[in-house]
């Protein structure tokens, strides 16, 4: 039984609702902070981990998206901070986003079916990036679980020793 239970090995589909949602900007952003250079994928990628490290908590505070930011803000920040020479960046106009073109073979139902709720399905990048998130927060919350039995077990076991010197008894 715990008290808190262990994080899910699999994301909810909150989780994925929101960074399908979101996935477009917070890419677009990342690069723009760091002037689209390669990093940002890697800048993205851990934004999203670190929100999904949380994933529980932040909704029930109702603070997923203002988390997203702080967390993409530090992650830049530390980019910067890790930089051995002065980053100049210049911000730039974002490219005009692509329209699709439809073809004679695309028919109205397939082109009403991106616009109606219910038949949305989520964006297949974004899909995995969602999972490659949630699996990386899943496994660093497995090392800190291992981590605080080990800890725990060293107190525990110091208590012990400590009790036991304490009562003047010789344990040999």
């Amino acid at each position: 039984m715990h008290l808190i239970p262990p994080m899910d090995d699999e994301p909810p589909a909150d989780y994925v609702a929101f960074v399908t949602q979101h996935a477009p900007g917070l890419r677009a952003e990342a690069a723009r902070l760091v002037g689209g250079s390669p990093v940002a994928e890697q800048i993205y990628l851990a934004v999203l981990t670190d929100l999904a490290g949380r994933w529980r908590r932040l909704c029930w505070l109702g603070r997923t998206e203002s988390h997203m930011r702080e967390r993409l803000t530090a992650r830049t920040a530390q980019w910067r901070d890790d930089q051995v020479y002065e980053v100049d960046v210049r911000v730039l106009r974002p490219p005009d986003p692509v329209v699709p073109v439809f073809t004679q073979g695309g028919s109205l139902a397939l082109r009403k079916a991106k616009i109606l709720d219910g038949t949305a399905r989520a964006d297949l990048d974004a899909l995995a990036d969602a999972e490659i998130a949630w699996v990386h927060a899943y496994l660093r919350s497995q090392w800190r679980r291992l981590l605080r039995y080990v800890i725990g077990s060293v107190l525990l076991l110091a208590v012990i020793i400590q009790y036991i010197t304490w009562l003047g008894v010789d344990p040999a």
